[in-house]
């Protein structure tokens, strides 16, 4: 049982005044099954670099064991898999079969190019390679993304058989699905629970729950304290200065008296003011990870005609190539629909065939005038360059976009920057945020969680519920389509 221990890590990117890691200490066990979780631009990956010695820091990290990354960087993809994967582990062949079987794939994959696999194959017989590396813990950074429901299943699988890994992951039902321990990179400390996400999710709510009720009857408690502290104090200086009041009724005042009267009420009073430094400080140690998630809002447009798509006997082809055929559906006013199928079953084609784009297709799509579409592509090649840039490029509201993506954990100090050196995750806000930004009556979103972190998914689910705008999509976080979904159509 080996030990990844780390003590006093700090680390900040090169040019950068903002420290990712700051006198962090905590320890992992290479047994467990790790998944780690934070908001995006927290340092997930950042961490998952200096495990595997790539930047210099300051602080110890001390590792027993070898670590691996995933994804594997492949130099060259046009190699037949198997000689792809004979530079990732030393494993004999038998075992590699045996191994890529445990996750359904056949074993003639083996023999063909590694560039004509799809996504999900490439990921799973990569994972497999990986997990033959005996002595390895595996340091895994976001499997799943661009996966379809069905291949996420199988490598949620996969990973609760095995054990040694650290796993990079915002999709909730794959996180229970196989890890064991939570590491959790909070806004001020990291913290490591045993359990699985949901348990995780669980303990966070009822500790902020309890945060918020401590800090509301902090709050009052130095309110009342504050007020009896001036009262005391005033009572007091009254007290003292009638020591020195002109003779009443031919009588001196008792000086001796009052100074003791008044000394008193200055000592309780001193005594309140030390009761309430004391809830102040309790005070301060409350709330410092409550994740700030703010209400987003929606304002969709109400177009005249109830159905505002109708596709009958859709069929799209690039060459000979069928990729879908004899496809039927309609969109209504606030219908939420979930396109669901394998990758390569036609989904993103039929989105773009909405949007007006040149998609091979025959069939009749029928699509009600003067229909107004917010769209957000399944990948971030279009954020780029600076905010004020992008903001002009897409004519969108400045103080609105701003507004949105803040709420969404969006620090202010990434307005300045090139949006080129922003986390995936980020890129994947600036998208959600300007399509939030855009009046509406139907809003197409392709993969729109990629990247996402939980809290920020939560959040984008609450919108949606709460606002009902027509939404088709693709998404293959399995617990947020059970959420949102009106209707799904399966290719």
């Amino acid at each position: 049982m080996a030990q990844i221990g780390i003590q006093n890590l700090t680390f900040a990117y090169d040019g950068s005044y903002d420290t990712v890691f700051e006198n962090v200490s905590f320890q992992l066990d290479t047994d467990w099954k790790i998944g780690l979780i934070g908001r995006n631009g927290r340092g997930k990956t950042t961490l998952l670099h200096l495990l595997m010695g790539k930047y210099p820091y300051q602080g110890t990290i001390t590792q027993s064991v070898l670590v691996d990354y995933f994804p594997y960087p492949v130099p060259d993809d046009t190699l037949d898999t198997l000689a792809v994967l004979e530079t990732v582990t030393d494993a004999p062949i038998w075992q590699i079969q045996r191994e890529i079987s445990y996750l359904n794939v056949s074993e003639d994959a083996l023999y063909r190019s590694f560039q004509t696999l799809s996504s999900g194959e490439q990921t799973k017989v990569l994972l497999a390679a990986l997990f033959l590396n005996e002595d390895r813990f595996l340091l895994i950074d976001e499997p799943t993304n661009h996966l379809d429901a069905q291949v996420r299943q199988t490598v949620g699988a996969y990973l609760r058989r095995k054990k040694g890994f650290l796993l990079v992951s915002h999709d909730r039902m794959l996180l229970d699905q196989c890890i064991d321990h939570v590491l959790a990179i909070n806004k001020t400390n990291i913290e490591i629970q045993k359990g699985n996400f949901s348990s995780w999710w669980e303990n966070k709510e009822r500790q902020d729950g309890f945060e918020y009720s401590e800090n509301e009857k902090l709050k009052r408690q130095i309110r009342d304290l504050s007020d009896a502290q001036k009262r005391t104090a005033r009572w007091a200086d009254q007290t003292e200065k009638s020591k020195f009041s002109s003779q009443k009724s031919g009588l001196s005042p008792d000086r001796g008296y009052i100074g003791h009267k008044a000394a008193k009420m200055m000592k309780r009073s001193k005594a309140a003011e030390t009761r309430m430094e004391k809830a102040i400080a309790e005070k301060s140690d409350l709330l410092k990870n409550i994740e700030q998630a703010e209400d987003l809002k929606l304002f969709p447009l109400t177009h005249h005609r109830n159905c505002l798509v109708r596709v009958q006997d859709l069929s799209v082809s690039y060459g000979h190539h069928a990729v879908c055929s004899d496809v039927n559906f309609e969109i209504c006013t606030g219908e939420r629909i979930a396109l669901q199928g394998k990758n390569g079953s036609g989904k993103s084609s039929i989105m773009k065939l909405l949007l007006g784009m040149e998609i091979p297709f025959t069939g009749d799509v029928h699509i009600e005038n003067g229909l107004h579409i917010s769209y957000v592509p399944q990948n971030t090649v279009d954020v780029q360059g600076d905010m004020k840039a992008f903001i002009q490029r897409n004519n969108i509201d400045e103080t609105l976009f701003k507004a949105i993506l803040r709420k969404m954990d969006f620090a202010r100090c990434h307005f300045e920057k090139n949006l080129d050196c922003l986390s995936a995750g980020q890129k994947k806000k600036i998208l959600i945020a300007k399509s939030l930004c855009e009046r509406a009556h139907l809003y197409i979103w392709d993969e729109p969680l990629n990247y996402i972190d939980v809290f920020s998914r939560i959040q984008i689910e609450k919108l949606l519920l709460e606002y009902a705008p027509t939404l088709l999509f693709v998404e293959h976080d399995r617990a947020f389509t059970g959420k949102i979904a009106t209707k799904v159509i399966a290719l």
